[in-house]
């Protein structure tokens, strides 16, 4: 009788987690941080494409490329800051804002290096 007591003392059913119930929440995503994440992916392609035209024109950048790449800095830094304005805001989800500083410190990185080698 003892060793059926010990036996019913020790067993514990778990709760079981199910995954078919709803989560609700008031979380949603910022506007601003997904336009920052939009600009940096625009700086970071078209940069990209810009250094892709003047390798194949033997080194040298066009106007154009060059007028892009100066509107691209401008598009990081407005970016950049969008994406911590939206990150210091509350119950928001921070996937985009922080996809957005990434993309746009990523940028300014890659012109900021372009820049040096520009003038070595």
């Amino acid at each position: 009788m003892e060793e059926s007591r010990k036996r019913k003392k020790f067993r514990i059913k778990l709760p079981v987690r199910r995954r078919d119930r709803y989560v609700f929440t008031d979380k949603k995503h910022p506007e601003n941080g997904v336009f920052s994440a939009a600009l940096g992916l625009i700086s970071l392609v078209t940069i990209i494409y810009a250094v892709v035209l003047s390798f194949k024109n033997g080194g040298q950048a066009q106007a154009k490329s060059a007028v892009a790449v100066l509107i691209c800095i401008i598009y990081a830094i407005v970016g950049l800051v969008l994406g911590i304005m939206s990150r210091m805001e509350r119950d928001i989800f921070r996937f985009f804002p922080h996809l957005g500083i990434i993309l746009n410190s990523i940028s300014l990185l890659f012109m900021g290096v372009l820049l040096f080698l520009a003038f070595m």
